[in-house]
């Protein structure tokens, strides 16, 4: 099936809103769904079902169970924030949500909903379920998702890759994770590409994931345990969620390697509390990775 039909197109459209909204506009967004009733705050996320009802209709496999899922779920999300009171000891709630998004995602319990390779609109539709809990509905404060990039965010991302850098090409060479291959590609294709890959990392994997593992996990986690204490904690959690990645075991070689990159991560978002120099680590160690050494 093609996946650039105009009715798939303007789902996705229609899915990057949010995300995009809150990303370059947060001044706006942050706090804006508390200007509505109760009614309107715990309904208005049930509206992330229209991508599903789009696509599903198009490609004829259309399921109440699914539907009922993207409808139900996000207002259920923005019902538990609601429960957390507006101090910063209290954090189970959030906690509670977090690991509701990141089990969903890890274990692909929902991709089953979509036609191949359109899984990608159910990590973003949880995305934006988060995004509205955490953003428009109940912030956290000094999550720092602000994507509209200053040259200290690139100067700090990069910093923390080069720190990282020696330590993965040692680690993942010994373990045979990693692998050198030969340049066989002209220096401008390679630039090319690898541009694309950045691009296409920093806004799908890099943002999303650093949104969740550092901007709210980390951030959290720093309330309770301490700046330190709460960079391992989030570290060792976003290695771990890498387990079934690129196997069908237990991928210990991707956790350790994972691992030690979320404290790098973690360091460049922690800086100045932004999620923009966090993920511009992660998408220049992905990038890098796939092209050079996969």
């Amino acid at each position: 099936m093609p996946i650039f039909l105009p009715v798939i197109v303007f789902a996705g459209f229609l899915t990057l809103i949010p995300y995009l909204l809150a990303a370059f506009f947060p001044d706006h967004v942050s706090g804006y769904a508390r200007r509505f009733p109760a009614w309107a705050q715990l309904s208005a996320p049930a509206l992330l079902v229209i991508p599903y009802l789009l696509i599903a209709q198009t490609v004829g496999d259309f399921h109440w169970y699914w539907c009922a899922l993207y409808t139900l779920l996000p207002p259920a999300l923005a019902f538990i924030v609601n429960l957390a009171p507006d101090n910063d000891r209290t954090i189970w709630p959030q906690l509670l949500i977090l690991a509701a998004l990141g089990l969903s995602v890890d274990l692909r319990w929902f991709e089953p909903a979509w036609p191949p390779h359109l899984a990608v609109f159910n990590k973003i539709l949880l995305l934006d379920a988060g995004i509205y809990a955490f953003v428009a509905l109940h912030p956290i404060a000094g999550t720092g998702f602000d994507l509209r990039l200053r040259l200290r965010d690139l100067r700090t991302g990069l910093r923390e890759f080069l720190f990282y850098l020696p330590i993965a090409l040692t680690l993942g060479l010994a373990l045979g994770f990693l692998h050198l291959h030969p340049l066989d590609t002209h220096i401008g294709q390679l630039l090319g590409r690898f541009a694309l890959a950045w691009l296409f990392t920093f806004f799908f994997i890099a943002v999303p994931e650093e949104l969740f593992f550092r901007g709210w996990m980390q951030n959290l986690f720093e309330r309770r345990m301490g700046r330190a204490g709460a960079l391992l904690l989030a570290s060792a959690l976003f290695g771990l969620s890498h387990f079934n990645k690129r196997t069908a075991f237990f991928n210990w070689r991707y956790v350790l390697l994972a691992a030690i990159a979320g404290i790098f991560y973690g360091r460049a978002w922690r800086r100045d509390r932004r999620v923009g120099s966090s993920a511009v680590t992660h998408a220049t160690v992905d990038a890098v990775w796939s092209l050079f050494l996969r």
